[in-house]
Order: C-alpha cells, then sequence, then structure tokens
C-alpha cells in the first residue's frame, strides 16, 4: 500500500483541489534546458531577459505589469518576464498555473486575470519556472520574497524579531548564479539598510568565492505601494516610486528599468542618495499611519465613556482641508505591512546597526494599541450580550466581515481575527460571512499558516476548534440563530442591511456591535425598537438614543 503521507509530500495542492506532482530528478536539467533555448529565441528578439522571485501576492502581479509593458515609442514588448517560485508543496501548483495564464492570487481587480491571461497566451512575454538556474540568465532579478516581523507577544512589539531568514537564502542562490552585469531589484519591503547591510555583503562574497573579485554587484530598492482591492494593478504601475542603489551604475539601471515599465510620466521616480533611504522611506510612510490610527483609539475610547460619536466628530474634522484625510480606525488595522513595518525599523536599529539604546517609543507603542484593539470589539459584544441578560460562553456570534478592510478579500492580520479568537477563547460559537473571502486559511490552516508557529492562535486558549471555521456563502445561513452579529467590515453589501432584515434572518432581537461606523442614527435607534442591544466603537451616543427609546415608549 502506498504512503500516502508521502504522496502528499510530492504534490502541491492548488486552492481549487487539483494536484501537481513536485519535480524532481532529471526535471530540473530539461527545465533549464529548455529554458535556455527560449531565453535565447526571446534575446534575439531584443527582449530583456526579466525573472521575478516569488509569485505571491506582490511578486505575480509585478510580474504580468512587467510583462505587459511595452516600448512607449515603438508599441513592441522588450521585457520577457520569468516568474520563480520555489517547488514547495505548498507553492508549486503556482508554476503550471502561470505557464497557462492562470493567475495565482485571488484579487478583487478585474484588470489582473485578464492581464496574466494576455501575457502568458498572447503576447508571449511571460512564463514561470521552479528552478533557481533561472537566475544564470537574467538580466534584471526582481525579488519579491516575503520579510515577517514575528512577535513573541501580543500587543507588545519590542518582544519581536524580523524573519528575513526567506530573503537572505534567496540572496545567496540570486549571488551564486547571477551574472555580474545582472542587476538586483528588492522590492521586498525590509528592514532599513538591508540592501546595505544584508544584501550587498551576501552577493559580493559570493561573487569573490566565484572569482568575481572586483565586480562590483548591481543592487537596488524600490518598494512597492500595493493597495489591495479594485485597482491592485494600478497601485503597482501607476504610482509614484521610490528607488536607489548601491552605486551610480544601480542607480542609473533601477531608475531606466522601472521607467520602462511603470507609468512614470504621470507618476515620476524619486531617486534617493541610499537604499537605507529608500527602505526608511516605506518604513516611516506605513509607521505614520499606524500611528495616526492608534491615536485616534484613545480618543475612540474617550468617546465611548462620555456620551461621543466619533464618526460625526470626525466628519466635521474632514471639512477642513488640512485633516481630510483623517479616518476612522475601526477594529484595529490590518493587511500585510502596517501591523509590521514599524518593527523592522526598530529591529534593525539594534541588530542590523548595533546601538542599544532605545529612541523608539511612539512606533512601537502605535503597533501594541492596533494590535489589540480588536480585543476592545469582542469586549463590547460580551457587553452587549450582557445587557441583554446573556453570557458569551452561552451564545452564537455572527461576524459580518473577515478581510482586513473594505471590498477586498484580504484577510492577512485583519482585526476580525483577533475579535474570532478573543470570542473563541470566551466561549463564544462564532459563524462567519464575507462576500470577497472563500477560505479564511489562518483559522482553516491554523497549524501551518502563515508558518509552522506563527498563527496568532498561540496567544489564545480554546483555539482547536477554529480550524473547522468555514466563510459561509448565504448571509441568511451565517445570521440564522445568531445572539450577537458583530459588523466587523465596512463591506458594499453590508451598508445596505436594514435592521429589520437582520432581526428576520436571526429570527429574535440581538446584540449588535458596530465596529467600524456602519450604522446611522437611524438605524441604531431601529435596532433599539425591535428589541435589540448596540453597541459601538467610538460610538458613545449610542446610550442617549436608547434612553429616548425607552422614555418614548
Amino acid at each position: 500500500m502506498a504512503d500516502s503521507r508521502n504522496d502528499s509530500l510530492n504534490v502541491s495542492l492548488s486552492p481549487s483541489g487539483e494536484g501537481f506532482p513536485l519535480p524532481g530528478g532529471d526535471d530540473y536539467r530539461k527545465e533549464f534546458e529548455m529554458l535556455k533555448d527560449l531565453v535565447a529565441r526571446e534575446r534575439g528578439k531584443g527582449r530583456e531577459i526579466v525573472v521575478v522571485m516569488g509569485l505571491g501576492f506582490v511578486g505575480a502581479v509585478m510580474a504580468g505589469v512587467i510583462a505587459d509593458s511595452v516600448d512607449r515609442e515603438t508599441g513592441r514588448s522588450m521585457k520577457f518576464v520569468i516568474g520563480m517560485q520555489r517547488p514547495s508543496p505548498r507553492s508549486f501548483w503556482k508554476i503550471p498555473w502561470m505557464r497557462r495564464g492562470t493567475t495565482p492570487v485571488e484579487a478583487e481587480d478585474p484588470e489582473v486575470a485578464p492581464m496574466i491571461d494576455r501575457c502568458v497566451n498572447e503576447k508571449k512575454t511571460l512564463t514561470a519556472t521552479f528552478t533557481y538556474d533561472v537566475l544564470s540568465l537574467a538580466d534584471v532579478v526582481v525579488v519579491d520574497v516575503q520579510c515577517d516581523y514575528q512577535k513573541d507577544t501580543l500587543g507588545d512589539v519590542v518582544q519581536g524579531k524580523a524573519d528575513i531568514g526567506a530573503l537572505e537564502e534567496a540572496l545567496r542562490i540570486i549571488g551564486e548564479k547571477i551574472g555580474p552585469d545582472c542587476m538586483v531589484l528588492i522590492e521586498t519591503t525590509v528592514p532599513p539598510g538591508t540592501t546595505e547591510y544584508v544584501a550587498y555583503p551576501i552577493v559580493r562574497k559570493a561573487f569573490e568565492r566565484r572569482g568575481l573579485k572586483g565586480r562590483e554587484p548591481l543592487i537596488a530598492h524600490s518598494f512597492e505601494r500595493v493597495m489591495p482591492g479594485r485597482e491592485y494593478v494600478s497601485s503597482i504601475r501607476d504610482f509614484w516610486r521610490v528607488c536607489s542603489g548601491i552605486n551610480e551604475e544601480s542607480k542609473k539601471r533601477v531608475v531606466r528599468f522601472l521607467s520602462e515599465v511603470l507609468n512614470v510620466e504621470k507618476f515620476p521616480l524619486t531617486l534617493l542618495d541610499r537604499p537605507i533611504e529608500s527602505e526608511t522611506c516605506k518604513i516611516v510612510e506605513n509607521s505614520y499611519r499606524a500611528t495616526i490610527l492608534a491615536y485616534l483609539h484613545e480618543w475612540s475610547l474617550f468617546s465611548e465613556r462620555n456620551g461621543i460619536d466619533l464618526i460625526k466628530v470626525l466628519k466635521a474634522i474632514k471639512v477642513r482641508p488640512t485633516h481630510s484625510n483623517i479616518i476612522f480606525p475601526g477594529p484595529g488595522i490590518g493587511g500585510y505591512c502596517l501591523p509590521k513595518d514599524g518593527g523592522l525599523g526598530l529591529w534593525s536599529y539594534q541588530t542590523l546597526m548595533g546601538f542599544e539604546d532605545d529612541i523608539f517609543r511612539i512606533t512601537p507603542m502605535a503597533i501594541n494599541i492596533n494590535d489589540t484593539r480588536s480585543l476592545h470589539a469582542a469586549q463590547l459584544v460580551r457587553d452587549a450580550l450582557r445587557n441583554m441578560g446573556k453570557i458569551v460562553a452561552a451564545c452564537k456570534v455572527a461576524l459580518l466581515g473577515a478581510s482586513y478592510r473594505e471590498d477586498v478579500g484580504d484577510t492577512r492580520y485583519s482585526g476580525s481575527e483577533i475579535i474570532v479568537r478573543k470570542l473563541a477563547e470566551m466561549g463564544a460559537d462564532v459563524s462567519v460571512h464575507d462576500p470577497y473571502v472563500m477560505h479564511w486559511w489562518e483559522f482553516e490552516k491554523q497549524e501551518t499558516y502563515p508558518a509552522p508557529g506563527h498563527s496568532w492562535s498561540r496567544f489564545f486558549r480554546n483555539q482547536e476548534k477554529l480550524t473547522e471555521l468555514r466563510i459561509q456563502e448565504n448571509l441568511a445561513d451565517c445570521l440564522k440563530d445568531a445572539d450577537a452579529v458583530v459588523l466587523a467590515v465596512r463591506h458594499e453589501p453590508y451598508l445596505k442591511l436594514e435592521p429589520e432584515d437582520i432581526v428576520a434572518m436571526t429570527g429574535r432581537p440581538v446584540a449588535v456591535v458596530d465596529c467600524f461606523g456602519i450604522l446611522d442614527d437611524d438605524r441604531i435607534r431601529r435596532y433599539f425598537e425591535l428589541g435589540c442591544e448596540v453597541k459601538g466603537l467610538g460610538r458613545g451616543h449610542v446610550k442617549r438614543i436608547k434612553d429616548r427609546v425607552r422614555n418614548s415608549r
């Protein structure tokens, strides 16, 4: 009898359940021979060979953007792109998908899938491979290898560290494989100093071991500003880029490359003197946004305790043009960047640069506040149920919205995840609906996702059964028999929900917790008239509405 465990280790399963055998034996030699012939033909067409390392959330779409670019004068495709993905059971499936023109990433942007299909099947400027040997054929290598920050304690970013091991390993392989004239463009968000303190020494030492003494590596950095959603491609192609290189030739090369593949006419490049400045730019940019959101958390609590509607306050402030971008923090902040980027700066200062003093105060505090704001949302669920004479452990809670922000399907570090985990710790049964999310991998595969030992389940008790949690497609099924409803994300479909609809689907008066300023005063009043309880982040005026309804009876 065959060992099914070993069989699973040799097969990569796509999200649709399609299985692809992993390469082995002579597959690598045959693959490289095929690539050499392919690259020779493409060079004959005058095309530059670009290898994109990492076909994840950013790399797959960046590969498509580069492959879709054309010479502005001739309209000809001048780049041939090869996406490179390590052939692991978890991710090898991305390669055959890309080769046939199927996007390996879920995206709400209707431009993503057609772009990948067009570049593979019509323009024939895009393919994918599993062999690192392809690096030896590259004129440009774009590095989109994930760089994480591992937190040891929820709410204490100082007790953590940057996880750049995968990036370092990628750079070691790059140094061993690339030609001396190949430019390496690090697109990953990295700790400030990574290009100069980590990437350059690794590649330079590899060059020396290969007998390339005196050949300076060409290494540059230019961070992405990707915004998941319906304008995903545009956030890569039609957006301002910052870049730099470790030497003058690197700077020239990165400016030329980005100018050829991005819309720099409308969105000009900013060239900085050193890569550490480009790296710091991304960290400061995201830390600033995270800090503003954390700052509003304390005013959200102030508003709840003093009868103030923070939503109305912020709308009044936004009338002033200088403050028009102020935003409500919701149940914490998520996405891949904001919860970790400030930590990368802190870690870099102490580890890469070797400083022992503690200059960071505001940045880590902001991250800690944002990481734990969702706990307060779970407490509001508890309080709302208590006001109805119920306890959390005996209740079903329906959570509407799993993603980290409105109208996207990205669940990475979403505030909703912490709400679910805290409610589960308190004993609640949780059902979830999200029109943009099919699988919530943070729960379904929490033993291994995003990596073994990295799940936020480690910060809570009573998490074992959450592997059985599934996103319900039908809203009515999710809400049926619920005791509480959490409006966690401002998805467009949820903005239209009327109190009568919610009560009809739950079959009873419920506790409603508004995490994102979804409910206006009329809807709040109607919930109370229907016998429901309402709480909201930053919505201190709710009690006034409740008292008016009760006094009118």
